[in-house]
């Protein structure tokens, strides 16, 4: 019962957003940092009042290297509650490279498409080539996206192999990468017979790798530098 309440809540408050979604599309994209910062709030909220609900703990680990600018972040990928996680205590304007499947929920494909989210189609080959694209423009408009490069969820004891080509997204558009390590989703819901219960979650941010630092790597050198930083940040518990 509890996990059904849980997401009978969920939904009411993001039908709640409905008035502001309707004033977010109002506001111009003449520069997207400054709506960023305007929109970022609301999604933000709900997702910590939802983590709050659940009575998890969240511990969130090198905020100092946080940078005022668009960025590429880079993250494991845990759980169906990671983007809770990230929206709600990452503390900066970001969107996603999610699910094509995601825009069939109604009201949170609105918030996603006003945040820049990408959409992959990932049985579309030259859709998902496009994505890059559509992504790199994004980050030059001003948004921060975050991207899990293992391309699906892992079952929070290990990581996936990085996919190289999803990085190309961060090596073209020549923004800071950022990598992050996500602790503690799994044990949420997924390893719980997906019943939600209350866990102590970490959010690691780990320092920013600059364009002149991997302008002369391969992307599968890169896809490994990620992937060991974040593999340290989860053994660092």
């Amino acid at each position: 019962m509890k996990t059904l309440g849980i997401y009978i809540y969920a939904t009411w408050i993001v039908i709640l957003t409905i008035p502001k979604l309707w004033k977010v599309k109002k506001i111009p994209d003449d520069s997207y940092s400054d709506k960023a910062r305007q929109i970022y709030h609301i999604p933000a909220q709900v997702s910590q009042k939802v983590i709050i609900k659940t009575k998890s703990n969240v511990n969130v680990r090198g905020e100092e290297n946080l940078i005022d600018q668009p960025v590429l972040f880079v993250a494991n990928h845990q759980s169906l509650f990671d983007i809770l996680l990230l929206l709600g205590y990452l503390d900066k304007p970001i969107g996603f490279i999610a699910k094509a499947e995601i825009k069939k929920l109604p009201i949170i494909s609105s918030w996603m498409k006003q945040m820049k989210c990408v959409f992959i189609d990932r049985s579309n080959r030259r859709a998902a080539l496009k994505v890059i694209d559509d992504s790199i423009e994004s980050l030059r408009s001003g948004q921060s996206i975050v991207l899990f490069p293992e391309g699906t969820r892992n079952d929070g004891q290990s990581l996936k192999p990085f996919k190289p080509g999803s990085l190309r997204v961060g090596m073209r558009s020549e923004v800071p990468i950022i990598p992050i390590a996500i602790n503690g989703t799994h044990n949420m819901y997924e390893r719980n017979g997906n019943k939600i219960k209350p866990t102590q979650l970490t959010l690691s941010i780990g320092k920013p790798i600059y364009k002149e630092e991997y302008a002369n790597l391969k992307s599968q050198q890169l896809a490994s530098e990620l992937q060991e930083r974040i593999n340290m940040m989860l053994n660092n518990k």
